[in-house]
């Protein structure tokens, strides 16, 4: 065959800087020279007799050299690089080259003073099967570091969604590439179609190889993430489950209704069995049979007299010495307060959100330990909504629209926006800048500005200031001479640098994204707070900037620190919320205290400092709590100090009020003194409160076993404080009391104690009970209403109806705490994460750690981490490969890099990474691919065409690899990329990692799905390892991301808040039964009644959108506690009564302690809720208003309405059973009638008036 041209002329001169000097061939029309061996072009090659060939032995050298540079990113796949040295060996080598090659351009080259004709440009004609079929096999080849495409970095400005055969082609003839050395024209030319051909031209149709082909040399078949067609026949993806559904509806739907008709059709089969037993009774009675005294009323009656006579006791000694009581009081909360002064709040989100022995926190620390915590992210995301955008037309895309954001004038300001950030450090003492804590991969010893990792778009060209006029884009960078490589030496990804575009259409971008990358330094570490500052000014920077009228940007920003900070500075401005809320809430109390009988003893009457008495003790016990915990090193945080007094306040101001309310409805006995009558009254109360008091304590101290540090410290402060309130009320508040009572029986004003009023209170009045303004109402019209026979079946009906539907909207509450929540109304980071959801296309990286167990450096250990060729169809780096073809089910965006399958390619002899000095001092040891005085390849060629480095090459050139810094030259060079990723004891892999990226996740549901089946992914992909040989039985992978630690909480905070809830309900259930002397029926009713409460709230959570989560958590442990204030009161109440039937004694209850618990619960909370209303911060107002007013408003609704309902259906009573024996019945019971005598004077504070039969009073009068 005849050749277009021959041998190397010299230098092409139309060519500038490049990366391989750019020599040209001669033209020379002639026969084909013989050569007696190809091995460049191993295609060509026919024997040493039978070889003829159109190059020389340099044009040879060459053409290796010039393969050499891209096979170092196609090597992964031995087809495609064979493909790509197929059709550059027949353009440059083949015998027929004048029947493929049509030659369009000379020039005269001087070289060595040799003038000659140079071929500087030539048309080369293929057939589009070839062409199609090389395209084909390295469209999907991969660059593990990126994650990327190979061909993307070989299609020029198409990159590689647009690339096709054609635009492949002729950017690999494309002299400005830095490669070709020369323009070629390539032609593809249908088969069989020869119009416009030139005369003598054959378009080349040789055999392309298929990348699941072996090829010729011996080299493998692609691998999977390389090559679809090798990828195994994968198994139909399994969906994720779909809604629970019974009988083609909704299955909790279904459930609910079941539940409901069976709980009507139990109540109603009730009242018919009720209405048969009462028949029976009256025939009984009729008979003269009577009701029989069992165990369980002995024990009863016997509890309730004993708990009596011990408070009465107790009262009296502490009202007879007020002020000793008082000083002994102060004494022990100052001692327990003390311990304030060492006080620690937390305030990390990591400490307070989870657990340090959960399963996130100890991946979190394993991780941080074996490599550096993830930086610190400071971040812009600018947009130019104003702006119109423009068309531009290009010489090769035609007419093309931009958006108004990419022009020359904002890309300029984005630039000087970027360099502004200088700051004098303290800690340094002197000026600090970016440099100083930046995160710089390739320089983190001692960085300079430049090699600060800063991604936006400028840094498409190296954060130079353009001068070009025309419209311009990073698409264009070839032409303007650039380097694609960020300033620092990295890749710029454009889902980092652009936002809120389409199918890779970045010229219609309508964000750019700016982001300072920060070393993550430990909090004792020097520069962590020349971090912090770097951060500040950075925002004072940006707000300043946004502020400018002449900016041209409309942004949204944050820092690392923007999160803690503007959680800390809503938290200090709903600071005043809080203390108006206490103030209402006092105010309420020192009024509703009052007794009021004449304007002109009002000063004397009220109750201003016995209610500033009350909100002091639940202050001290608050303190005390936090005092007690700060001693012993279990810090506090802001959550416990905006709950827990506002818990404790309920609790508290609820027992003051019963107390306070049934010493003003007392008449002091003839002869009784004033300390007598406040132990007494005390005695009668005072079992209540305890009951109430220790079952809210020891239902918070269980609360205490929860994992959550928030939910577990909280639950220990509040323990402690609901005790330290009772014991401080049953010390300190009667002694206060018993002052009181004092200074108003003296007629001394309130405020002004040595003022005395001359009014005397009347002695009829001072005679009879106070009852007020709501216990007579309540007696009088709101009981009997409710315990009406028809309002009772209508209540019990609304209520079960409540409490099934609740209980399906349980079922479907939503599940997450959105980190949007965290922020005050206002706050600029809600604009961030509006932005964020909105523009950024990719979500946060992933890293799939391995820990030590596993051997890389055996042939079957990098097979089954590597994707390359050779290596295992379903490795580590496969599996992740394959996760991300369905993204919308792995939540993953991006494949993993691969530091395994980069350190192969880096040791390929195909490339020129990996070389060794050939003389000289450093003879044998690495030289990097920038020296040309390297000609010994670190390892030969296999034979089989995979590469394995043995153990002893691993263990030496590894070091090497992750020290290389990639350029051009060497791409696949590990420093940067992968030097962090690699923590290696030799000969022991500690640890290693590998990084893909999630999708965008914008919601905590999405969040918990990602971390869910990372972690499925993660466990598979360790079952796999642990099967190859060598490979520990404890090894394992698993998948580490920075938000992992907040929303690992929503994978078990279901089951972990069931666990609490009902942790906290068995003791309302204990205490109140053994307190009530074994009353199981009162028990039950009482924890039915506060499960109600419990479901109806999550129920209406689900109504008005506040979600579940650990703030939630805490709020619905709270509620048990405050149910305990509204049920527990009215059972006992109710258990004690002597009235004759159930209506009778829940009207009772209903009266008497309903209007105590209304005056004293509700009405305490319902002012201070709805202040908190007016908080900036969105979590006190969905949190703590919202979810605070529905457990108030659906306590006060069962606890007054529900519960005197189910009471006289389903309540026990024992009194009545002693009460009503025949007078012959009593003879051998003297133990029961003493009984009756002590509960008797026990429950005349439920009723006044006794209305027992004449024949009963003066049996309760029989001595012993």
């Amino acid at each position: 065959g005849y050749c277009a041209f021959y041998d190397e002329c010299g230098r092409n001169p139309s060519v500038g800087e490049s990366l391989l000097p750019p020599i040209v061939p001669c033209y020379n029309y002639s026969r084909a020279r013989h050569l007696f061996s190809l091995q460049v072009c191993p295609i060509l090659d026919n024997g040493e007799s039978n070889t003829y060939a159109c190059c020389s032995i340099r044009q040879l050298l060459s053409l290796e050299m010039s393969l050499t540079l891209s096979k170092a990113v196609l090597i992964r796949c031995p087809s495609c690089a064979e493909n790509f040295a197929h059709l550059h060996c027949i353009n440059t080598c083949s015998p027929n080259q004048s029947q493929t090659v049509k030659v369009t351009k000379v020039m005269n080259v001087t070289s060595n003073n040799i003038t000659r004709e140079a071929v500087v440009s030539y048309q080369a004609f293929l057939s589009t099967t070839f062409a199609y079929g090389s395209f084909q096999s390295c469209k999907n080849v991969r660059i593990p570091a990126t994650g990327g495409f190979a061909i993307g970095t070989m299609c020029g400005r198409y990159g590689a969604k647009l690339c096709n055969p054609q635009h492949w082609y002729n950017f690999q003839g494309d002299s400005s590439n830095g490669l070709a050395p020369l323009d070629i024209d390539f032609q593809l030319i249908k088969e069989g179609d020869t119009e416009g051909l030139p005369n003598g031209v054959i378009p080349y149709n040789g055999r392309a190889l298929k990348c699941n082909e072996t090829t010729p040399s011996g080299g493998e078949v692609c691998s999977c993430q390389d090559c679809e067609e090798s990828c195994p026949r994968m198994p139909p993806l399994s969906l994720p489950p779909g809604p629970f559904r019974l009988l083609g509806a909704d299955g909790f739907l279904v459930i609910s209704i079941v539940l409901l008709c069976l709980l009507m059709f139990a109540f109603i089969f009730y009242l018919f069995v009720a209405y048969l037993v009462r028949s029976q009774k009256r025939k009984d009675e009729e008979k003269g049979k009577g009701k029989k005294v069992t165990c369980a009323d002995k024990n009863s009656l016997a509890a309730q007299a004993f708990l009596s006579s011990e408070f009465c006791h107790w009262g009296t000694l502490m009202a007879t010495y007020p002020l000793t009581v008082l000083l002994l009081s102060a004494v022990v909360v100052a001692v327990f307060s003390a311990g304030l002064k060492s006080i620690e709040l937390t305030t990390d989100p990591v400490e307070l959100w989870s657990a340090p022995n959960s399963r996130a926190r100890q991946e979190k620390d394993f991780h941080d330990k074996h490599f550096d915590p993830f930086f610190r992210t400071n971040q812009l995301i600018l947009t130019a909504p104003d702006r119109e955008g423009h068309i531009y037309d290009s010489l090769l895309f035609g007419l093309q629209n931009f958006s108004g954001l990419v022009s020359k004038d904002l890309i300029i300001e984005l630039l000087q926006l970027q360099t502004q950030i200088q700051f004098w450090s303290e800690d340094l003492n002197r000026t600090a800048s970016l440099k100083d804590v930046c995160f710089a991969p390739l320089n983190p010893s001692n960085p300079n500005l430049t090699d600060c990792a800063v991604n936006s778009l400028p840094q498409y060209f190296q954060n130079r200031t353009l001068t070009q006029a025309s419209p311009f884009f990073f698409h264009y960078i070839t032409d303007l001479r650039m380097s694609c490589m960020a300033d620092y030496g990295a890749p710029v990804f454009s889902f980092l640098a652009v936002g809120g575009y389409e199918d890779d259409d970045f010229t219609n971008a309508e964000a750019f994204i700016l982001t300072f990358s920060l070393n993550n330094y430990a909090r004792d570490n020097p520069k962590y707070k020349v971090a912090m500052q770097w951060e500040s000014e950075f925002l004072k920077i940006v707000q300043a900037y946004q502020k400018n009228p002449a900016a041209n940007f409309t942004f949204a920003y944050m820092a690392e620190r923007s999160l803690e900070d503007e959680i800390n500075r809503t938290t200090a401005e709903d600071i005043p919320i809080f203390m108006i809320s206490y103030a209402v809430i006092f105010v309420y109390i020192s009024v509703a205290l009052g007794e009021y009988s004449s304007w002109k003893r009002i000063l004397v009457d009220s109750k201003f400092l016995v209610g500033l008495g009350g909100i002091m003790v639940v202050g001290c016990s608050v303190l005390a709590s936090m005092g007690f915990y700060s001693w012993i090193g279990i810090p506090s945080s802001l959550v416990i100090l905006q709950v827990v007094p506002f818990l404790v306040l309920a609790v508290g101001a609820d027992n003051i009020f019963i107390f306070v309310l049934e010493y003003q409805r007392d008449v002091r006995k003839h002869g009784e003194k004033r300390e007598e009558q406040i132990g007494r009254v005390l005695g009668n109360v005072a079992p209540s409160m305890l009951l109430c008091s220790l079952s809210e304590s020891i239902c918070f101290f269980l609360g205490a076993l929860s994992t959550m540090p928030a939910v577990k410290t909280f639950a220990l402060y509040a323990a402690l404080a609901v005790l330290m309130d009772f014991l401080l009320q049953m010390t300190a508040f009667v002694a206060l009391l018993s002052l009181d009572t004092r200074r108003q029986d003296n007629n001394r004003c309130e405020l002004l104690c040595c003022v005395t009023v001359s009014t005397q209170r009347s002695t009829q009045r001072s005679n009879k009970p106070n009852e007020g303004f709501l216990l007579p109402l309540m007696r009088k019209y709101y009981a009997p209403v409710l315990l009406h026979r028809y309002t009772r079946f209508i209540v019990m009906v609304v209520f079960i109806f409540m409490f099934c539907g609740s209980l399906f909207l349980m079922f479907n509450v939503t599940v997450g705490l959105d980190q949007e929540l965290a922020m005050p109304q206002g706050s600029y980071m809600l604009d961030y994460f509006q932005y964020l959801y909105k523009y950024f296309e990719v979500g946060v990286p992933v890293y799939f750690v391995t820990k030590k167990g596993f051997n890389f450096t055996s042939v079957e250990g990098m097979n089954g981490v590597c994707s390359s060729v050779g290596c295992d169809q379903f490795s580590l780096t496969q599996k992740i490969q394959y996760a991300t073809n369905h993204p919308e089910l792995s939540y993953l965006a991006i494949p993993a890099n691969s530091w395994v399958d980069d350190f192969i390619d880096w040791l390929n002899p195909g490339s020129r990474c990996c070389r060794l000095y050939t003389f000289g001092e450093n003879a044998g040891k690495f030289c990097p691919a920038t020296s040309f005085l390297c000609l010994q390849k670190c390892v030969g060629t296999p034979a089989d065409g995979v590469l394995r480095p043995k153990v002893e090459q691993f263990n030496r050139f590894l070091p090497d690899f992750l020290g290389n810094r990639p350029d051009l030259k060497c791409p696949k060079g590990g420093l940067g990329a992968y030097d962090k990723f690699v923590n290696l004891f030799f000969p022991v892999f500690l640890a290693t990692r590998f990084m893909a990226y999630h999708t965008p996740l914008s919601n905590s549901q999405e969040f918990t799905a990602a971390l869910l089946k990372a972690r499925e992914l993660a466990h598979n992909i360790t079952m796999g390892m642990r099967k190859i040989p060598g490979t520990s039985p404890d090894f394992e992978v698993f998948p580490y991301t920075v938000t992992n630690v907040f929303y690992e909480q929503y994978l078990t905070i279901v089951p972990e808040g069931l666990f609490n809830i009902s942790l906290c309900l068995m003791p309302t259930f204990i205490v109140c039964c053994l307190l009530l002397g074994l009353d199981l029926r009162s028990g039950l009713l009482n924890l039915f009644t506060i499960i109600m409460i419990t479901v109806d709230t999550v129920g209406v959570m689900t109504l008005w959108g506040i979600d579940y989560n650990a703030v939630a958590l805490i709020n619905l442990v709270t509620a048990v506690g405050i149910s305990v204030e509204f049920v527990s009161h009215m059972t006992r109440s109710f258990a004690l009564s002597t009235k004759n039937t159930h209506v009778e004694r829940a009207k009772e209850a209903t009266a008497n302690m309903g209007s105590a618990v209304f005056a004293g619960v509700a009405m305490t909370n319902l002012p201070g809720i709805l202040v908190l209303a007016f908080a900036k911060a969105q979590l006190i107002q969905i949190f703590f208003f919202r979810l605070n007013l529905v457990i108030t408003l659906l306590g006060m609704a069962h606890g007054l309405v529900f519960l005197p309902v189910l009471l006289s259906y389903f309540g026990m009573y024992f009194i009545a059973a002693c009460l009503c024996m025949k007078p012959r019945e009593i003879a051998n019971k003297k133990t029961c009638i003493c009984l009756c005598m002590e509960i008797i004077n026990l429950t005349m504070y439920l009723n006044q008036k006794w209305d027992g039969g004449t024949e009963n009073k003066q049996l309760c009068n029989i001595s012993d």
